[in-house]
C-alpha cells in the first residue's frame, strides 16, 4: 500500500476565477507552483481567467512563455541572463541602484520593474530618488513598480500598518510616473483580504489564496478558499503495547497504559513536518493521536474500531492546511513545499 495525495484541479480553477473576478491578479507560481506542479497551476489559473504570472526562477519563467506567447511574466528575482530574458519576453525585476549601475547597458531593450525593499529587507530600493533616476532613464522600459508586505498576516501589532505607510510614501513620491506604469502591485493574499485593492494599484500578487488556503485564519470564512490537496495513508499493521513501554526511535513516546498502536505507511520521508505529530489524524471519521513520526511510518494510538487496511486522513476539508498554520505547525507554503510528491500515489480530480 502507498500513501495517496489527491489534487483537485477543479478547485484550482474555481479559486483563480474567484480572485480574478474581484481584482486583476498576478499569480505567484514559484517553487513548481507551490509544489502543485507548474504546468497544472498555469493551466488551471489560465482557465480561471488569470493572464499574469510571476516566479523567482528564470527556468520556470521560460517554461511559462513556451506554453503561452501572450501572458505577462514577471521574474521576481534579479538575473544576469539578459539574452534569455529578452528572447523569452520576460519582465525583469531591478532590485537595487547598485544592480542598475552595474548592468544598465544590458538592461536596454528589456522590460523591467522596480521593487521597493520595505520592511522585509530582502530585495529592493530604499530611496525614492534612486527609483526616479531609473524611471527618468529614457533608454529603459519600466512598466511597473512593486513591493512586498511581510506582515500582512500579523495581527495585534502595527508592523503591517507601517509597511503600508512606507509604501504609500513611495506611491506619493512617484505619483507623476504612475500613469505610465501598467503594473503597480504590493498586496499578497492577506493584504488584499484585509483591505481590498489599495488606491493606485493595478493588480494583487495572489499566492496562497489561489491554492486554496486562507492566509490567516480568524474572521475568514472557509468559502474563501477551497482546500485543493488531501492526503491519506493506510493502516498496515496493528500491534498491542503494554503500558510503560516506549515506541519509536530513541524511545520517542512512552505509553501510560496498555494501548493498541496503528502503524501507517507515511512519514517525514514523504514530507510531513515533524510538528504534525502534535495534531490528530482521522480514521473512520474519528480523531486519533499521532505518537511518533519516522521516515516511512507514523505510529498512532487507536482503539478497537480501527482495522488493518483502514484509511488514515492527514489533510482534507476538515484537516486544513490553514488551520494547522494557525496552530503553529508552519505556514501553508512550508507545509505544501515540504511534500515529496513522488513518494505518493498521485490522484487528480479534473
Amino acid at each position: 500500500m502507498t500513501a495517496r495525495l489527491t489534487l483537485n484541479e477543479k478547485r484550482l480553477v474555481r479559486q483563480a476565477r474567484l480572485i480574478q473576478s474581484k481584482t486583476d491578479t498576478i499569480a505567484v507560481v514559484k517553487n513548481d507552483g507551490y509544489n502543485h506542479g507548474l504546468e497544472r497551476v498555469y493551466r488551471t489559473f489560465y482557465e480561471g481567467g488569470i493572464r499574469a504570472f510571476s516566479t523567482t526562477v528564470l527556468s520556470e519563467a521560460i517554461q511559462l512563455r513556451k506554453w503561452n506567447s501572450d501572458i505577462f511574466i514577471l521574474l521576481l528575482d534579479p538575473s544576469t541572463e539578459f539574452q534569455l530574458i529578452k528572447e523569452y519576453d520576460i519582465t525583469l525585476t531591478v532590485s537595487s541602484y547598485a544592480y542598475y549601475e552595474k548592468y544598465k547597458d544590458e538592461l536596454k531593450g528589456l522590460t523591467i520593474q522596480l521593487v521597493f525593499r520595505n520592511d522585509l529587507n530582502r530585495l529592493g530600493f530604499d530611496r525614492i530618488a534612486d527609483m526616479k533616476h531609473i524611471l527618468d532613464d529614457k533608454d529603459l522600459n519600466v512598466n511597473g513598480i512593486w513591493t512586498h508586505f511581510a506582515s500582512a498576516d500579523d495581527f495585534g501589532v502595527d508592523r503591517y500598518q507601517k509597511e503600508k505607510e512606507k509604501w504609500q510614501t513611495v506611491i506619493k513620491g512617484l505619483h507623476a510616473y504612475l500613469p505610465g506604469l501598467k503594473y503597480i502591485h504590493a498586496q499578497n493574499s492577506a493584504s488584499f483580504l484585509r483591505d481590498g485593492p489599495l488606491p493606485h494599484h493595478t493588480h494583487i500578487r495572489g499566492g496562497v489564496i489561489l491554492y486554496g488556503a486562507r492566509p490567516y485564519y480568524e474572521g475568514l470564512d472557509v468559502s474563501l478558499a477551497e482546500q485543493v490537496v488531501s492526503i491519506e495513508a493506510n493502516v498496515i499493521e496493528l500491534t498491542s503495547v503494554e503500558g510503560g513501554q516506549t515506541i519509536g526511535y530513541s524511545a520517542d513516546y512512552q505509553l501510560e497504559k496498555d494501548a493498541k498502536i496503528a502503524v501507517c505507511d507515511i512519514g517525514y520521508g514523504n514530507g510531513l513536518l515533524k510538528a504534525r505529530k502534535n495534531f490528530p489524524v482521522l480514521i473512520n471519521r474519528k480523531a486519533y493521536p499521532i505518537r511518533s513520526i519516522m521516515m516511512s511510518h507514523i505510529l498512532i494510538e487507536v482503539d478497537d474500531d480501527v482495522a488493518i487496511g483502514d484509511s488514515v486522513i492527514l489533510y482534507n476539508d476538515e484537516l486544513r492546511f490553514d488551520w494547522f498554520a494557525s496552530q503553529g505547525i508552519g505556514p501553508f507554503s512550508q507545509q505544501m513545499a515540504s511534500l515529496n510528491k513522488q513518494t505518493f500515489e498521485l490522484s487528480i480530480i479534473k
